[in-house]
């Protein structure tokens, strides 16, 4: 097969590219399953040719054409013809720098194609032009065979992200994505986060690299999980009905078998019955023969007269016994017939009762799964409502941390000019008392080195903002009264400007301070609504874990009614064996009836010989008999058939309460 395709490439191409043919002689000596034409590069040309020879069935599962260079024809060629191929699993176009006609081609390619399992296309550039993005999404909507698609390093934005979104909605075949190192970003995480409720296939998504929060990565691992623990217990009920089916065709034809082998019993039992009549009425038709010829010899042997008449009060004496012995095994028969009959009633009167408390069960389990998947529903929503708060809170204290960030910038920038006006002011006293002033310019100097520091501490230490304000706060009020104190002297013979300016810079300082006292309230009382969204998100948590440990012991409980079910079924078999074991019994009882029956004959052809008209009765009670064991094996055949209905009946019972299982319910949901 490959050599005709390299073969083909060579008649369709003028100049065929040598590598290529390399290539293409190679994979021959292992079944040609993989063609690797990875790092070479091919022309527009060998495109063409490969696209011609594609469609239909190749001679290989999997085509690498990764780091060839690819051009956008070249690739749209490749695209059209795999098309219609229905052999190529694997694709691999990495590093090929694809953009809007690769995109576009590839959305036809994944909406006609219905063979391809696997799609690299790691290191292109899809996700620069949305349009042709958007193309190559709805072919991945339309799609129902691809499971692992890799889309590392394609600069998908956050509304690429959307479009792929929402063909996850539409897409139900998809196992594996693989978004790392691309520009997602937050909106690109939540739109694939919520395209994850409709979509319940998906079983790994990869968005490391992406700049998505962490609470939304977490949030996808564990949707994620939850696809992969709803195809487990999807995968495990497929097993247990297929199972269970298993066992049905396997009680029905060990039945069927057992049936066909009563019946061929009847039909030989049947058969030896006709035979044995017909060897009876040869054997009368010989003994008339010898009747007609003793009573020729009659005629003749009148003295033996009365010697014949005691012979025959001798039979008659035997026929009375025989009679009598008849009668007892028609009482026997009946007795037993009796017996069975109540057996049946019963075991028929256990059946009913045992087949409607599985009913009721199976009934109140399947209203219990209803009620417990409706409050699971109800907490998921509530999880969203939850995480979409966290998620405002969250923004909200990242701007008021912001806002802060610019009041305490804001007041430096106020100390530090006025801290300059008060330096101006000091070096115009100094022309009046030098020593002084400089005694207090390095006192100044020395609480503002103070306060720049305490500040860096506080822009460091957000934690403990509270306390390192107050501490502030008091070290401030402390050197302000040293600082008034200080100033006294210097105050009675400076200029009345000094005192305005002070009073004014204290008032300035009152402003901070309500500012940051303000500051502090606010973030205490968005740590206080964090601390209560916490809270509630905790017992949500709790409640779900709650409802987990419910679901796994409902799920116990199925456990332990199949194996209930499984020990009845067992039961039932062992009750047909029992039955089968008297149906054999009562098999070996008219075996025996035939036995006497034949020795009846025996006695019969014995005494024919005396007498025709004993001989004509016993056929009359020999012909009773026959019809009373017809009788009989109609009764049995009734029975049979009244078993086999039952047996069907538990077998509609057994399938109604697979399907109205919780398991069986999920697969038909989906």
């Amino acid at each position: 097969m490959m050599e005709e395709f390299r073969r083909g490439y060579a008649r369709l191409c003028a100049a065929p590219q040598e590598p290529v043919l390399r290539r293409l002689r190679g994979p021959r000596g292992r079944g040609a399953a993989r063609l690797d034409l990875a790092a070479l590069s091919l022309s527009l040309e060998t495109c063409g040719a490969l696209a011609r020879l594609l469609p239909g069935a190749a001679p290989f599962s999997a085509l690498a054409l990764g780091d060839c260079g690819l051009s956008e024809e070249g690739v749209k060629l490749l695209l059209h013809g795999l098309c219609s191929n229905t052999t190529v699993k694997s694709l691999d176009l990495k590093g090929n720098n694809l953009r809007t006609l690769g995109a576009e081609a590839l959305g036809k390619l994944l909406g006609q194609n219905k063979s391809i399992r696997s799609l690299i296309l790691e290191w292109n550039s899809l996700g620069v032009w949305e349009e042709g993005f958007s193309f190559f999404c709805q072919g991945l909507g339309a799609n129902n065979s691809l499971q692992q698609l890799d889309l590392r390093n394609n600069q998908i934005s956050h509304q690429g992200a959307g479009e792929l979104a929402m063909a996850l909605k539409q897409n139900a075949s998809l196992q594996e994505l693989d978004l790392r190192w691309n520009n997602v970003g937050l909106l690109g995480g939540r739109a694939l986060l919520n395209c994850l409720h409709s979509n319940k296939t998906l079983k790994r998504l990869e968005l490391a690299g992406n700049n998505v929060p962490s609470d939304i990565l977490k949030a996808v691992e564990q949707a994620v999980d939850h696809n992969q623990d709803r195809q487990a217990i999807l995968s495990e009920t497929q097993n247990r009905t297929y199972i269970l089916s298993k066992e049905v065709l396997s009680l029905k034809d060990e039945k069927t078998k057992q049936f066909l082998d009563l019946m061929d019993t009847i039909d030989k039992q049947r058969e030896e019955i006709a035979r044995s009549s017909r060897m009876s009425a040869a054997r009368v038709s010989q003994l008339q023969e010898a009747l007609d010829e003793q009573h020729s010899i009659m005629n003749s042997l009148k003295a033996k007269l009365q010697m014949t008449e005691a012979a025959l009060a001798l039979s008659e004496q035997k026929v009375h016994n025989l009679g009598e012995l008849l009668k007892a095994t028609k009482q026997e028969q009946t007795s037993m017939a009796e017996h069975h009959f109540t057996e049946l009633q019963q075991q028929r009167q256990e059946g009913a009762d045992r087949e409607g408390k599985l009913l009721r069960d199976l009934s109140a389990a399947s209203e219990k799964n209803l009620l417990l998947r409706n409050q699971v529903d109800e907490l998921e929503k509530k999880c969203k409502v939850q995480q979409d708060q966290l998620f405002q809170v969250k923004q909200d204290l990242s701007n008021t941390t912001a806002e802060l960030k610019l009041r305490a910038v804001q007041a430096e920038e106020r100390l530090e000019m006025e801290k300059r006006r008060f330096k101006q002011s000091l070096e115009d006293m100094e022309s009046l008392r030098v020593k002084e002033v400089d005694h207090m310019t390095q006192h100044m100097e020395a609480s503002e080195r103070s306060m720049q520091d305490r500040i860096q501490r506080l822009e460091a230490v957000r934690t403990a903002l509270e306390e390192e304000l107050s501490q502030v706060k008091a070290a401030a009020l402390s050197e302000r009264g040293q600082a008034e104190e200080e100033l006294i002297k210097v105050r009675n013979r400076a200029r009345l400007e000094e005192q305005q300016r002070l009073e004014h810079l204290e008032e300035k300082l009152r402003l901070m301070t309500e500012s940051r006292d303000e500051a502090q309230n606010c973030c205490f009382k968005q740590k206080q609504m964090v601390a209560e969204v916490q809270a509630k998100a905790s017992q949500l948590s709790l409640q779900a874990d709650g409802l987990r440990r419910r679901l796994e012991e409902l799920q116990q409980d199925l456990n332990s009614k199949e194996e209930e079910k499984v020990t009845e079924v067992n039961k039932v078999k062992v009750e047909l064996q029992e039955q089968i074991g008297h149906l054999q019994a009562e098999r070996t009882a008219q075996d025996g009836l035939r036995e006497k029956i034949a020795a009846l004959e025996r006695q019969l052809k014995a005494l024919s010989s005396n007498h025709r008209e004993a001989l004509l009765d016993k056929e009359g009670e020999i012909s009773m008999l026959l019809e009373k064991l017809r009788v009989k094996e109609a009764d049995i055949s009734r029975m049979r058939e009244e078993e086999a209905q039952r047996a069907s009946f538990l077998q509609n019972a057994i399938m109604a309460y697979v399907q109205g299982s919780p398991l069986g319910s999920h697969s038909s949901r989906k």
